[in-house]
């Protein structure tokens, strides 16, 4: 667990983060996000010491990490930025294997990681370990730099705009990466964007945070975007908030409506399933020429149909069910 006890920055007279507390539990994303100097990044390298706090209390699992060599804290802290910054003049194997080599693992140890963290981003090790980063593209690039943070197996990982250089639908790609490989590794992360909708999708919990460093809302996806705290975290995350709710929220088994006379849906139906989520489900319904999508469990069969009635009032159940909006 991440904890952030009444941690301040200042710069003279100004303020930069204004106490800010918050917790991070073990295996969750934690998205900071805000407007342009908010103090979002400021936060993140407080973390890892690469800014010292004015004032508060920092802890990894219950450690200070104030009481720490600076040193030795941030071996033990996954780091990715933006920019990447893989060292030009080593290969793909020699990029990941920075830490493990810091931390004195012998060689054996740490082949046998590199070539496991590129096996788990995506990245053939046969055709890319003996690479250069010049000689990959930017997501390929991105790649890397997440295997290099994850290689002494940190159990923080620090993430600032990682995937904000890069066009919107390698983007989009990188992000279905991330969370497909958070699914598996489950570190606790604390990832930096300015991007509401990427803050959405790739967050547990969302910390929103005003001018000055000032924590506006933190609670989940859905809450932020069904009760928002304040006029300003309203603004902040657009007026279609609401259609924004429908991709964090999944089509339960409560949603739907019986298959027509208790039989099977219309064949030519598009189909969805339980647990994806309505804006799939809405993207589905304003294809149909039915008015209806069909729905399917983890077999594969039929179970229910979904109305844009019934998608309405899933809709206004998920707001409800969190308590009055």
């Amino acid at each position: 667990m991440l904890r952030l006890d009444s941690v301040t920055k200042r710069y003279g007279p100004t303020v930069a983060v204004d106490t800010l507390s918050l917790e991070v539990g073990d295996g969750e994303v934690c998205v900071l996000v805000g407007p342009s100097g908010c103090g979002k990044t400021t936060t993140m390298k407080m973390v890892n010491r690469l800014i010292e706090p004015s004032s508060g209390r920092i802890e990894i699992d219950g450690q200070d990490v104030l009481g720490l060599d600076p040193v030795v804290l941030r071996r033990r802290i996954g780091y990715v930025i933006q920019h990447i910054g893989l060292f030009p003049h080593q290969t793909v194997a020699d990029n990941v294997a920075t830490v493990p080599r810091l931390l004195g693992w012998d060689k054996g140890r740490v082949r046998a990681r590199t070539t496991e963290l590129l096996d788990l981003v995506g990245l053939d090790p046969a055709r890319f370990a003996r690479r250069y980063p010049h000689e990959l593209s930017g997501g390929q690039r991105q790649r890397v730099g997440v295997a290099r943070a994850l290689a002494g197996d940190p159990p923080v990982l620090l993430m600032d705009e990682p995937f904000g250089a890069i066009d919107p639908i390698t983007r989009h790609r990188l992000q279905d990466e991330f969370l497909r490989l958070q699914a598996e590794v489950r570190k606790t992360v604390v990832f930096v964007t300015h991007d509401i909708d990427e803050a959405v999708r790739v967050g547990d919990r969302i910390a929103i945070l005003a001018d000055g460093g000032q924590l506006q809302q933190y609670d989940t996806p859905a809450v932020v975007l069904g009760r928002p705290a304040s006029d300003f975290v309203a603004d902040f995350v657009g007026a279609d908030r609401g259609v924004k709710r429908l991709g964090v929220t999944a089509i339960e088994a409560r949603d739907l409506e019986p298959l027509p006379g208790g039989g099977c849906a219309d064949p030519a139906s598009p189909v969805v399933a339980v647990g994806q989520s309505l804006r799939e489900a809405l993207a589905a319904l304003l294809d149909s020429g039915t008015g209806s999508v069909a729905v399917v469990d983890g077999d594969g069969t039929r179970v229910g149909i979904l109305t844009l009635e019934a998608l309405h009032a899933a809709a206004r159940r998920s707001v409800t069910d969190d308590g009055p909006p």
